[in-house]
């Protein structure tokens, strides 16, 4: 019976040893299966920090070029409307000049003494009336009425090959001309 109890405890024994080995073995799998998981959550953890951060610098530099871009856009924008708003103001204060008939009719006498050929001074009706009042007794310009003309006047020489426009459109596009330069240096 001893042998008996013995043979029982040793198979025992060695069940519980089989089980204890097979349980760490187990156990072992599982801390080895739980380690590379861990790894490769902390490996996608660390790839998806990197590719967040990737694309956080990508929007933050876009964001910058927006921002950058639409204050250029402001400063371009505000710089045409004040452009044009005083573009307009000289304008108006040239065609105002140019339709003062004694503004106009000293105008004239200057250019008259410029050119030394004969030839003819263009203007609208009320302003060609008081030129050739001025002008009746110049033998070197006629005056002659052109409709087309609302404010200032216009110079024709060589039988109106050649024409200097002094009407208040170009001369406001040539004052405007010189200072566009003066006035965008102005705003920047």
């Amino acid at each position: 019976m001893e042998d008996l109890q013995s043979l029982l405890e040793k198979i025992n024994r060695e069940g519980v040893e089989k089980a204890e080995a097979k349980a760490n073995e187990i156990i072992a799998r599982a801390k080895a299966d739980a380690d590379a998981i861990m790894k490769n959550a902390r490996e996608e953890a660390t790839k998806a920090k990197a590719d967040a951060e990737r694309a956080a610098a990508d929007y933050t530099k876009r964001a910058e070029e927006t921002l950058r871009q639409a204050a250029r856009d402001t400063v371009l924008n505000v710089e045409g409307a004040v452009t044009k708003l005083l573009e307009k103001l000289l304008s108006n204060n040239v065609n105002k000049v140019l339709s003062d008939e004694a503004a106009v009719t000293a105008l004239v006498a200057d250019v008259i003494k410029l050119f030394a050929v004969k030839g003819e001074i263009a203007a609208g009706e009320k302003l060609a009336a008081a030129l050739s009042a001025q002008l009746a007794t110049s033998e070197q310009f006629k005056v002659v009425t052109d409709e087309n003309l609302d404010t200032g006047f216009s110079v024709r020489l060589d039988n109106g090959r050649v024409e200097h426009s002094f009407t208040g459109q170009t001369v406001a596009d040539e004052l405007a001309k010189r200072l566009r330069g003066n006035l965008a240096a102005l705003l920047k």
